[in-house]
């Protein structure tokens, strides 16, 4: 019986890498990373750690001795998210990935969607991970959590003219290639209004968006890192955001 090659035909799978921005997430990470690779076992993870006090990047530091697949970057000092986030985002690009997943630690971001973020960034230049298109779901927010929400989403919306029905999520997976058309130095937001800056400037270098619909889970461990000088601090953020070049 002749050997059965391959067609030629197959296109090889992206090289893809999830990153983790921490900070105080030590419970969280320890459980996170292991079931990120089971469901991309392909994948690289980096986390992202802001000198974290209860000791997060020491934990990933284990877990990165223990496999080739998991790396971390210890930042020296708590810069905000939109700080952390660029260096993950410009660790993907330097280290040649074609996909980059960007989650949070918290469990609110399920690593069985990931599997289907990488498919829709076949088809989109980022695929958002989605509350609020049809399938989305949110639990655990009291009602001022989802007033607040829906408003800044509205909000950001219109004056930011963003398509995608969840613009201030940080589940997506982003196209290497696109997002070496973004000037990072631009870039006017560090908190929570990072989020949506990102897809202001794709939206600029003609990044197409496709969603998809995920179940948001609001965290069991730890607190959440938002509060009212930040929620104050990301809406003067995005109302100077068109004013820019």
């Amino acid at each position: 019986m002749p050997d059965i090659q391959p067609s030629g035909d197959e296109k090889p799978q992206p090289r893809t890498l999830v990153m983790v921005c921490t900070y105080n997430e030590r419970e969280n990470i320890s459980a996170l990373i292991p079931i990120i690779l089971s469901y991309v076992p392909d994948a690289d993870v980096v986390v992202l750690d802001d000198n974290s006090p209860d000791g997060t990047g020491e934990v990933v530091e284990e877990l990165a001795n223990e496999s080739d697949r998991v790396f971390v970057e210890h930042r020296t000092q708590k810069e905000g998210l939109g700080a952390a986030t660029i260096a993950g985002l410009q660790y993907g690009m330097e280290h040649g990935y074609d996909l980059i997943i960007n989650m949070d630690a918290d469990f609110s971001h399920p690593p069985e969607k990931i599997p289907e973020l990488i498919a829709t960034a076949t088809m989109a230049d980022i695929a958002v991970a989605s509350r609020y298109v049809p399938g989305g779901q949110i639990s655990g927010w009291r009602w001022y959590r989802h007033l607040m929400s829906r408003g800044m989403n509205l909000y950001c919306r219109f004056w930011l003219r963003l398509k995608a029905r969840d613009v201030s999520g940080s589940f997506r997976c982003y196209r290497v290639d696109k997002l070496q058309q973004v000037d990072f130095d631009r870039f006017i937001s560090k908190g929570y209004a990072f989020n949506e800056e990102l897809l202001f400037r794709c939206r600029r270098a003609d990044c197409t968006m496709q969603e998809v619909p995920f179940h948001f889970k609001d965290r069991v461990i730890g607190q959440s890192k938002i509060n009212v000088f930040e929620v104050v601090r990301a809406l003067w953020d995005v109302f100077k955001m068109p004013f820019t070049k």
